[in-house]
């Protein structure tokens, strides 16, 4: 199953002026459940950090995060690093339209092969690692690029069940995932590896929040993906559900979880 085509699809729809790619970005705060749990992290980093001036999002993707990033941090320096021209120039379009291009750039970066040092007191990959293959060289790169004390926020599907995986011969519900989700170990252990002093790992997408990604994210793409007609009904559809996916996401955003399909990693440099 593929994300990047219904992604495609929504985004030419939402980008047809900047009101309705501001709605959407909204609309993907409220809905999807990682950015519930990432912007939490940010403001605790925030309260923990007030120095925070040079952000780097690396893997920015349609630029969500960064909108966020630049109103939690409004007097910082914000990056977006992507691999796929076409979302850079469009991000940077955007952001010049909306007027917030003064502190904020997007450019071109392959992860795998960053080469900074000391640039950034924070950088943020959501949903990226599970993408790429050559992970260990992007934790090494990331402690580079921060400063001493930086902090690295990531989220990433873990291996309990991350992309809808939960027995060896299945197959991952994304076929853009190199890795079906990381091992808290394994993950902890990566980071502290690449230069790392600290991390702090714990999981999300408990009980609650996976019935909330069923209703909120398989189903409407697995009817997306056997047809484009599903589109014109995915209002309706969340019509219904998503009342449910609200109440179940604050509720997994506000449990400690002993196991689940998502990971948040905080890494202090």
């Amino acid at each position: 199953m593929q994300y990047d085509p219904v992604k495609r699809s929504l985004g030419k729809f939402f980008n047809q002026n900047t009101s309705l790619r501001k709605l959407f970005y909204h609309l993907l705060d409220l809905l999807l459940l990682r950015s519930w749990h990432v912007r939490k992290m940010l403001r605790k980093i925030k309260r923990d950090n007030p120095g925070i001036k040079t952000i780097i999002d690396a893997g920015s993707g349609f630029g969500q995060y960064v909108f966020y990033l630049s109103r939690l941090f409004p007097d910082a320096g914000i990056r977006g690093l992507d691999i796929k021209e076409e979302q850079i120039a469009d991000c940077n379009g955007f952001f010049k339209k909306t007027g917030r291009d003064k502190h904020i750039k997007f450019e071109y970066a392959d992860l795998t092969k960053l080469n900074e040092k000391e640039t950034a007191d924070l950088i943020l990959s959501v949903d990226v690692m599970e993408h790429i293959l050559e992970d260990t060289s992007v934790f090494k790169n990331f402690a580079n690029a921060l400063k001493k004390g930086g902090v690295l926020l990531i989220s990433t599907p873990s291996d309990q069940g991350g992309s809808d995986v939960h027995e060896e011969e299945e197959s991952s519900f994304i076929d853009e995932h190199v890795r079906d989700g990381y091992n808290i170990n394994e993950i902890t252990e990566k980071i502290l590896n690449a230069g790392f002093s600290s991390v702090e790992a714990r999981y999300s997408y408990g009980r609650p929040g996976k019935i909330s990604w069923r209703l909120s994210m398989k189903y409407p793409v697995m009817m997306v993906n056997c047809s484009k007609l599903f589109l014109v009904l995915l209002p309706f559809y969340y019509l219904i559900t998503f009342p449910f996916c609200l109440i179940l996401n604050a509720i997994d955003v506000n449990t400690k979880h002993t196991t689940g399909t998502g990971l948040i990693v905080k890494a202090i440099r």
